[in-house]
């Protein structure tokens, strides 16, 4: 594996598929026994994680429209 002269290497792709690393991943790099690891970074929560457990809470009470209506009178 060559290293550019910006300092960048290619994660084969064996190693992307089994650490899930994905284009726009974050990754870590340090060093163990000697040894470089690489690690992927957990997942930042998502705005649609946060709102996820909302979903449906005014299923069957309103419409949408009438929560529209409502919230924006």
């Amino acid at each position: 594996m060559k290293v550019t002269t910006k300092g960048q290497v290619t994660i084969p792709a064996r190693i992307r598929d089994y650490l899930g690393i994905a284009p726009h991943s974050n990754v870590e790099f340090r060093i163990a026994n000697g040894a470089v690891v690489l690690t992927r970074e957990a997942p930042a929560r998502s705005v649609r994680g946060r709102f996820q457990k909302l979903r449906g809470v005014l299923k069957g009470k309103q419409t949408t429209k009438q929560w529209m209506r409502q919230t924006r009178g």
